[in-house]
């Protein structure tokens, strides 16, 4: 329901009352999920320029150069509250809307990633979601045929109400051809393709922009879309092939706010005047309202000539979908809708599209770290704790429902950054931040989010050329929470500037929280980039190999997987040193390394896990903070010469070998073997419980 004060701003504009479109209309373009009016302010102090940067952000996806022949389209959405009401649908078409988003810019989709916010596994309700979520990422990835490459899991009780949901989509594209979301030419047409318009998802964007409630999931069923992956690849091939004819002008794809969002933000440039009666349903009865508000998906507008529209539409004819002339650019600036003869919507189009007034809201800073409080247990069950924490177990049941080789570019998933060929060389891409560490240190933390990203790129040599965030938050009307938006804005800002890594492009969530359960999420300001390097392709270190960790290890606890597991507490860690990321993305240019990783979540020993298995080493220190400590800008090296590491702060831990993971601390010997980590069920389906 638009607010009475918004009302009363746009009547005083107007000199007259609002129609019920009009309305409608406001409330959803002037919502927070599609006008931003809590964060535009902060989102402009993002650097978001670049030598690699084409199109930045503000249309459907942000353009950045790759090689002389090839540029990408990036972009990042959420679908988190429709996630929640229904699990399947609500990721599935997550999926769909990015991919049309991508397409849109005349990109062909070329991989996803999907990083993923859940309640804590004890609960059959976050199994529940977590399992149809996961299902419906991977059939519609699947089926429209776009590799899921890379993703993240995170389980924290603050998701227990409010999933989290985020995907970014990367595409290919001639640099010579690219297509932007704006009219070009009074009198062009407008063409309308793709599925028939339903009532489905009616109010998305608003119900995107409000806390959950008790009964959400009764309540706002009519509120989520229904996705067919089908007719999504028939849109991709339609939508290449209409781009092929160089006759499309400009491109939106109908997300939040349907065919008055999409109508609206396209023809801003000029005006528009729509004629609704021409919309191809497939409902009988449907009123203005709910065809211009509908958020039917696998639906796309196209600005035509009026010499090109009968071109266009066999194209659309020859791919089996609906398609229909709905209106024109007009040179006076305003959104005009005509239905059944009348004019039900007549607005100054600027009003309407970036209009809604910035929010002013107070700010509360908050200290939440506690003192470092020793676990009773011993290393050797910590050790097995951490490594079944579900966020350090083995991913292989989510990541088997995901086609990884379709359009056969796939080199690697990982273990730090996935990699797919691409004209020559290779791209990498990684996602993902740590919410525990940036609840605790909102700007150390997103600051610190943005060099773990740079990290994993740096493990393959691999340079950044851009990133894209979702700004997951609370209700911002919380001064607190307002303060966690701020903060993290500002440590992403700090770090993306100094590690050259610009901002071109996102999506703000916010209201993520939940009366059923009296649940705030934790400030969650997802990122997902894009890297360009030599194509590597990691093999283990041999036997024999020099184990070093290089970095400075502090004892930082706070939000670690230590914390989680056993209540410790303690600092969160400080901003880690970029110089070092740097100097290991250097030295792995050169092929320094037998292998690489970097330390995350679980600290030492989980990067031990991922490169080195089977190991010696010898601990000299606090066997606590040397094996769990979660530091940034640490990495694990295997080398043959341990000379090349003298110019790197380091510690040589031991040798690659053996038949177990062993670690000597003081007088104690941990042997971890293969069985030992097996049983401690260190994987999502053990904890699943899934056959």
């Amino acid at each position: 329901m638009l607010s009475s004060e918004d009302h009363m701003a746009i009547c005083s504009q107007l000199g007259r009352d609002i129609t019920p479109l009009e309305a409608a209309a406001f409330e959803n373009l002037w919502s927070e999920h599609c006008s931003y009016r809590s964060t535009k302010a902060l989102l402009r102090t993002l650097p978001t320029d670049g030598k690699n940067v084409i199109i930045g952000p503000g249309d459907d996806a942000a353009i950045v150069s790759f090689s002389d022949k090839v540029a990408l389209a990036i972009g990042m959405e959420s679908h988190n509250h429709p996630s929640y009401v229904d699990p399947y649908d609500g990721a599935a078409t997550g999926v769909g809307g990015i991919v049309r988003d991508i397409i849109s810019m005349g990109a062909k989709p070329i991989a996803l990633m999907d990083p993923l916010c859940f309640g804590t596994l004890d609960s059959e309700k976050t199994k529940n979601l977590f399992e149809h979520v996961v299902s419906g990422i991977g059939d519609y990835g699947n089926c429209i045929g776009v590799p899921v490459v890379r993703g993240d899991l995170i389980f924290d009780e603050s998701y227990r109400g409010n999933p989290l949901v985020n995907v970014v989509a990367v595409g290919m594209l001639d640099p010579e051809n690219i297509i932007t979301g704006r009219v070009k030419t009074p009198g062009n047409r407008l063409i309308l393709y793709g599925s028939r318009t339903g009532r489905d998802g009616l109010g998305g964007a608003s119900f995107a922009s409000r806390d959950l409630s008790e009964d959400a999931e009764a309540e706002d069923r009519p509120s989520v879309q229904v996705g067919d992956p089908y007719i999504e690849k028939l849109l991709i091939d339609a939508t290449m092939a209409m781009c092929s004819t160089g006759k499309i002008r400009a491109c939106r794809d109908l997300g939040a706010a349907g065919f008055a969002g999409a109508s609206s933000e396209m023809a801003s440039t000029w005006g528009a005047r729509i004629i609704a009666d021409n919309v191809p349903l497939r409902e009988s009865g449907m009123n203005e309202v709910e065809i211009m508000l509908a958020e039917s998906q696998e639906r796309m507008l196209a600005e035509v000539a009026p010499e090109d529209v009968e071109l266009i539409g066999s194209i659309a004819e020859k791919y089996d979908l609906a398609w229909a002339d709905v209106g024109e650019v007009i040179a006076e600036p305003r959104y005009i809708v005509e239905f059944k003869g009348t004019v039900v919507c007549d607005l100054p189009i600027d009003l309407l599209v970036g209009g809604a007034p910035s929010c002013e809201r107070e700010m509360l800073p908050y200290t939440l770290e506690k003192p470092f409080s020793r676990p009773d247990e011993d290393i050797r069950t910590l050790c097995l704790k951490v490594l079944a924490h579900p966020e350090c177990a083995a991913k292989d049941w989510v990541f088997s429902q995901y086609d990884h080789d379709v359009q056969l570019r796939t080199v690697s998933l990982g273990p730090d950054a996935a990699c797919i060929r691409l004209d020559g060389n290779g791209l990498y891409l990684t996602c993902g931040c740590n919410p525990r560490h940036i609840h605790l240190r909102p700007r150390d933390g997103t600051a610190n989010a943005v060099l773990e990203n740079v990290s994993n790129l740096a493990c393959y040599g691999a340079l950044p050329i851009c990133a894209v965030d979702c700004l997951n938050f609370a209700s911002p009307v919380h001064p607190e929470i307002n303060w966690q938006i701020a903060e993290s804005i500002a440590g992403m800002g700090e770090m993306c500037r100094h590690l050259d890594a610009p901002i071109v492009g996102g999506n703000v969530s916010l209201y993520n929280e939940s009366d059923e359960f009296e649940t705030q999420i934790k400030p969650t300001p997802m990122l997902g980039m894009i890297g360009k390097g030599e194509v590597i392709r990691r093999s283990p270190p041999e036997e024999g190999a020099i184990l070093a960790l290089i970095g400075t290890t502090r004892p930082e606890f706070g939000g670690s997987i230590l914390d989680c597991i056993t209540g410790c507490g303690g600092n969160a860690p400080e901003t880690g040193d970029p110089a070092i990321v740097v100097s290991i993305r250097n030295m792995v240019q050169s092929g320094s390394f037998a292998a690489v990783t970097d330390l995350s979540r679980g600290g030492l020993l989980t990067a031990l896990t991922k490169i080195a298995p089977r190991c010696s080493i010898e601990i000299r220190g606090d066997p606590i903070e040397v094996l769990f400590s979660e530091s940034y800008a640490r990495f694990l090296v295997a080398v043959h010469d341990r000379t090349i590491l003298r110019d790197l702060p380091h510690t040589i831990l031991g040798t690659v070998g053996g038949d177990a993971l062993t670690i000597l601390a003081g007088d104690e010997t941990i042997r971890l073997t293969d069985e030992d980590m097996a049983a401690s069920g260190q994987t999502i389906r053990d904890l699943m419980r899934i056959d």
